[in-house]
């Protein structure tokens, strides 16, 4: 059973991956991958009945808080979907590490947007540029329009420390 979960949570971080990806490049998160890894964190603990029914339970406790914080326009709908979709597989203990580390990563990500408020716009970057400056060209443009923040991406690095750390 100890190979299951060695599976599922490489699977996991490989679309926690994506996510992020896809987050910077579009501000979508698709549901198709969050349906994903809420089936694969149930995967990992079908050996517990007990654990799937309280991290239902949790899930269902966070997407109520959450859909809150959505309809007064704090957070987006694919960010809510994430979490909850995390939640799913996770015991309570982990679930309280992965909303800590997703919090300080969405301070990191927030004060990285705050210092580009200091740097020079830029041109749009040529064929052939960089990834990052071309990212770089994006999010600052981004960033002078006043769109959101791609919290997916704090939001995938804690779901990645949580399951990398083995919390549950």
């Amino acid at each position: 059973m100890n190979w299951i979960v060695s599976i599922v949570s490489f699977l996991e971080v490989l679309l926690l991956l994506y996510v992020a990806t896809s987050d910077i490049a579009t501000r979508l998160i698709r549901n198709e991958v969050c349906i994903a890894l809420a089936l694969l964190g149930i995967a990992a603990q079908l050996s517990n009945p007990t654990q799937v029914a309280e991290s239902v339970v949790a899930a269902v406790i966070l997407f109520l808080l959450l859909f809150a914080f959505y309809l007064r326009g704090m957070m987006g709908g694919g960010d809510v979907k994430l979490l909850v979709a995390l939640a799913v597989g996770l015991p309570l203990a982990a679930l309280m590490q992965l909303l800590t580390i997703t919090a300080l990563a969405g301070g990191v990500l927030a004060l990285l947007h705050i210092m580009m408020r200091n740097l020079p716009y830029p041109k749009l970057a040529p064929a052939g540029s960089s990834l990052v400056r071309r990212v770089y060209a994006v999010e600052r443009w981004r960033h002078l329009r006043h769109a959101p923040l791609p919290y997916g991406v704090a939001i995938a690095c804690g779901g990645i420390w949580t399951v990398l750390s083995k919390g549950y």
